[in-house]
């Protein structure tokens, strides 16, 4: 395949290219966050998460924006194919992304390290980087990451289960503060209307999902999928009988978890444990 000219000197990846976008009409504005906050009224930390690439922000910033700017549909056509680019991913995990983004539920376990779907910043790009990614693949990958939980925040959002080993959250980052950051994090999105969220403790003895990550997907037509992981590779399911006796593993692991509201406060005693930040 012939290589795309390279003429503006821009990113051609659709997640940072909206980025570039965003931080350069701001700048040409002489606007700061802050009054760009005020000016529209959303969170002005919003307009900082969306210019590093951390989030896509939802349709209507996004056309709030390009009225702002005096851009009519341009902000938003980058929006979408931003939010609508797969290949931002690893080969291996564009299919199922592309099933993610239209499941109408999803549920998870995760054995060892928190779902993507809840990852911050700082979280994924440390996990990310344990995997031995050179710079720019890992600051690539992150912003995918980032772009994935959009599927959590939009006003449509799918429900979304996840039961967590007791594991995944005593193992902290490097960093205090981005480990408190993404306990914070936890505990926020467990808020959520649409997220149940559940802790399975450790002296709940063995289960049958002890060596892998799972995620179900249900999709619009009514079939269910699951995607299975480790640290080293990940494997779409979709044959109807190996679906369904990880579906019966889950359930019973799901039954050995605590409730969502014993979760919540397991949660909140972690993130009580946490050192704080030394520079804070």
């Amino acid at each position: 395949m012939p290589q795309r000219r390279v003429i503006t000197g821009r990113s051609q990846e659709p997640r940072q290219r909206f980025a570039e976008e965003l931080r350069t009409l701001r700048a040409g504005s002489g606007t700061s966050l802050r009054q760009l906050g005020e000016r529209l009224g959303w969170d002005w930390s919003l307009f900082g998460k969306m210019e590093k690439g951390e989030t896509l922000g939802s349709p209507e910033v996004v056309q709030a924006l390009d009225t702002h700017y005096g851009t009519p549909g341009l902000l938003l056509a980058l929006w979408e194919l931003a939010a609508g680019d797969h290949t931002q991913f690893r080969e291996r995990y564009r299919r199922y992304m592309a099933l993610e983004a239209k499941a109408v539920s999803l549920w998870h376990f995760a054995v060892s390290v928190l779902p993507g779907l809840l990852q911050t910043p700082g979280y994924a790009r440390e996990v990310l980087a344990a995997g031995g990614m050179n710079e720019r693949e890992l600051e690539q990958q992150v912003e995918a990451r980032m772009g994935r939980r959009e599927l959590l925040e939009a006003e449509d959002a799918p429900p979304f289960r996840t039961i967590l080993s007791e594991a995944v959250l005593r193992t902290p980052l490097r960093d205090a503060g981005e480990w408190r950051e993404q306990l914070e994090h936890v505990v926020e999105l467990g808020e959520r209307a649409n997220v149940t969220m559940q802790v399975l403790p450790l002296d709940a003895g063995l289960h049958g999902l002890m060596n892998a990550t799972v995620m179900f997907l249900r999709l619009v037509d009514g079939r269910t999928v699951a995607y299975m992981e480790n640290g080293y590779q990940g494997d779409l399911i979709e044959e109807n009988a190996a679906v369904e006796r990880l579906q019966r593993a889950y359930d019973a692991t799901r039954d050995l978890a605590l409730s969502p509201a014993e979760s919540r406060k397991f949660v909140l005693a972690m993130l009580e444990e946490a050192p704080c930040d030394p520079s804070t």
